[in-house]
């Protein structure tokens, strides 16, 4: 029997298909080898070495996904990864596959108990040539659990984030859960946060609870919060418009206050910086109702000068003596404060009305609590002086008047 030209030709693709598909199902069955293809072709687009010590798992139903366990990515010779992870699932379209890592296109991204090393990713992103960043794309969008931003001193625990969609000119939308952590502070939130891209000068917006945690005192706060976003040497959001609706909880002490600012946001090489910023107080009780112009920094510790005028002496403060107590005039005032975020630490406060003046030093939380105590005590724990030309004390009037109080553990640490 004789086998035509043709029959040979399909006999021959045939095999050769066959062939192919046998090699094929062989790749695919060894998940490990598929991995270390996939992040090396990942890594070397982004310049990271990218590895993966866990086992692999490859699935083609609708499209290829990868499940890795154990994922390291870090500059290469660098001793601190960039990202560490106990679980990553990467779904891709098959143009990725066949671009072999040049197109950055994922369908759906999650991680699972990521951490991330600030340090380490502001240095692998200076290291990249502006023509070598990639923006990722993913049309499913991104999940995060259990995840941790570490930075020095300080870390973010990221207990939930998703955002449903990820494309260079598309409306962004996320929301994240989790807590910020420095010492005894905690900073839990659950926002929302909305943009109108997610690339430089999108409009951004964040919206959600936050709070202010420590051993004896909490402060709980909604918070609306825009601006434009600027990325390049850090961030900028130029200007940022805030507004906190807050409670402020110690022992007894329960007050309510809003608080509105205005200013220019940057973050750069781990300083949080406002200055110079427009900010505005409105409260009940001892809270005072104040307008001024801010200046604050923030790495490790906190910095803060305050320049402004309370409109009035609140009623629930101490009331003051005449003819000081029965002036109208508004009081301006100087405050400034290093330490710890809590405001715990020594602040200087200077106040005028008319022609008296205090400088004094004090802690927030102890004057917070002689106040909630019922002024046990005559004087309220704080350092410093103040003059008066006139005081009226019991019937008697006094001239040139000046009242100096000294505490020692005040004075010795004194701004």
């Amino acid at each position: 029997m004789t086998i035509s030209l043709r029959a040979r030709r399909w006999l021959l693709v045939s095999a050769a298909l066959l062939l192919l598909a046998v090699v094929a199902l062989h790749w695919i069955s060894r998940p490990q080898r598929v991995a270390s293809l996939v992040l090396s072709q990942i890594g070397s687009a982004l310049g990271l070495q990218i590895t993966s010590d866990g086992t692999a798992e490859y699935r083609l139903r609708g499209g290829p996904q990868l499940v890795l366990r154990e994922v390291d990515a870090r500059v290469p010779g660098a001793k601190t990864a960039v990202l560490h992870a106990k679980r990553v699932s990467v779904a891709v379209p098959w143009s990725t596959v066949r671009s072999r890592g040049a197109t950055l296109a994922f369908t759906r991204v999650e991680l699972d108990a990521p951490v991330i090393d600030v340090v380490a990713m502001q240095q692998w992103l200076a290291s990249l040539p502006p023509s070598e960043t990639k923006m990722p794309t993913l049309s499913d969008g991104l999940q995060v659990r259990d995840g941790r931003v570490v930075g020095a001193g300080w870390s973010v625990d990221i207990d939930a984030l998703d955002v449903p969609r990820w494309m260079p000119e598309r409306a962004l939308e996320a929301t994240t859960k989790g807590r910020f952590v420095q010492g005894t502070t905690r900073v839990p939130f659950a926002l929302r946060v909305d943009a109108t891209r997610p690339a430089s000068g999108a409009q951004v917006t964040v919206r959600g609870d936050v709070s202010l945690e420590q051993p004896q005192r909490k402060l709980v706060a909604r918070l609306n919060a825009r601006g434009p976003l600027q990325l390049g040497d850090g961030l900028r959001i130029v200007p940022l418009r805030l507004s906190l609706v807050s409670r402020y909880t110690q022992d007894k002490t329960d007050l309510p206050f809003v608080f509105a600012m205005n200013g220019p946001l940057r973050v750069r090489n781990g300083t949080v910086a406002l200055s110079p910023a427009g900010v505005a107080l409105r409260g009940d009780d001892v809270v005072p109702d104040f307008d001024a112009r801010a200046a604050f920094a923030w790495t490790n510790a906190a910095s803060l000068h305050l320049d402004g005028t309370l409109a009035t002496w609140p009623d629930a403060w101490p009331v003051l003596p005449p003819p000081i107590g029965q002036s109208t005039s508004p009081l301006p005032f100087v405050l400034d404060y290093a330490g710890p975020f809590d405001f715990s630490d020594i602040a200087r406060l200077q106040l005028k009305r008319d022609a008296t003046a205090v400088d004094a030093r004090f802690r927030l939380p102890e004057v917070l609590a002689w106040i909630d105590a019922d002024a046990t005590s005559p004087l309220p724990p704080l350092s410093g002086t103040a003059h008066t030309p006139t005081l009226e004390i019991g019937g008697a009037t006094l001239e040139g008047v000046d009242v100096r109080i000294d505490d020692p553990a005040l004075d010795t640490a004194a701004p």
